[in-house]
């Protein structure tokens, strides 16, 4: 069953994938090395090299920086509709933009000024949602995007949201655009 030769093959590709790996590791040692010496010590002339990034963090009692709060109706006048269209494309995932197409979520076509959880032929809707509004405004589809779960507690949309309030602009806009 094992001869000889078996056997120093078995014993010669362990010790071959060893020279292997202690080679492997001397090699990334040498390119991968930053200049000093180990253990803290430095040889002498040496200065010691600080490794990694500075991390800025705003001092206690100082101002932060405060985002400037950028009025929604001002964003719905400047709203591009062809950029909400490649925002859409991550709603294209559950939902359709034919009349009466419903998928995994209600077609979307019309939705702005539609009555919330009035599509035609989507009966999964959640309760929640009819408890946070009636119709489906620009101020609350705004408010929905921005954090689904937020706004209508208990809804079954599984998104996370959409943080940028420019996106969610444009995104309103291409979608009150579908029904002319």
């Amino acid at each position: 069953m094992f001869d000889t030769m078996t056997f120093t093959k078995i014993i010669g590709g362990f010790c071959g994938a060893f020279l292997v790996f202690l080679l492997g590791g001397w090699a990334a040692e040498t390119v991968y090395h930053v200049g000093g010496s180990h253990g803290g010590e430095h040889a002498e002339g040496e200065e010691e090299v600080a490794r990694g990034f500075p991390i800025e963090v705003a001092e206690e009692g100082g101002e932060a920086e405060e985002e400037e709060e950028v009025d929604f109706a001002t964003l719905m006048e400047n709203a591009d509709a062809g950029a909400g269209e490649r925002v859409f494309s991550a709603c294209r995932a559950c939902h359709q933009l034919e009349e009466g197409a419903n998928a995994v979520g209600p077609y979307l076509y019309g939705v702005v000024g539609r009555d919330i959880g009035a599509a035609d032929g989507y009966g999964s809707y959640s309760g929640a949602l009819s408890e946070a509004g009636d119709v489906w405004t620009p101020e609350n589809l705004n408010a929905f995007l921005e954090n689904p779960r937020g706004w209508a507690p208990g809804t079954s949309m599984s998104y996370n949201g959409l943080s940028d309030p420019e996106d969610r602009a444009n995104l309103i806009a291409y979608l009150d655009q579908t029904d002319d």
